[in-house]
């Protein structure tokens, strides 16, 4: 089933509940954006890509992050030092598992992408690990 709610461009906060989402999307994407599961590290297409581009919230389309704020941090997953913009993602506590972490949902969709940590390079220190499956990418065009 195509995804009505995919836009690249539509910046409207989106409210869908997770029976629609669950008819939508394929059930690897559902699990991580809907249930907040995680991928196996280093299995996700792209922990370790260097293409120049941009990645999109693979749910609904939203600019997330420039490959420019990509770095490699071996923990297996795709990071990232900044978001695109302030509006692009949410923060949530998480307290699952017995850790005390802060989860990154998606600004537009409010789908998990990943968590947030203090150890990232400059200028921001942060480290935005993030799910592959939950990630679309548009390299750049020359």
């Amino acid at each position: 089933m195509k995804n009505p709610y995919y836009s690249r461009t539509d910046t409207q906060k989106l409210h869908v509940s997770n029976a629609e989402w669950k008819k939508i999307l394929p059930p690897d994407l559902y699990a991580v954006a809907r249930e907040a599961a995680t991928e196996r590290p280093f299995t996700g297409k792209y922990w370790d890509a260097d293409v120049k581009g941009m990645y999109y919230c693979a749910v609904c389309g939203n600019p997330l992050f420039r490959s420019t704020a990509k770095f490699a941090s071996s923990c297996g997953w795709p990071s990232f030092f900044e978001a695109v913009s302030d509006h692009s993602v949410i923060y949530k506590d998480d307290h699952s598992y017995g850790m005390d972490r802060i989860e990154v949902l998606c600004g537009r969709c409010n789908s998990h992408l990943g968590h947030i940590f203090d150890d990232g390079p400059p200028p921001t220190h942060k480290r935005f690990c993030m799910n592959s499956v939950s990630l679309d990418f548009e390299p750049d065009t020359k």
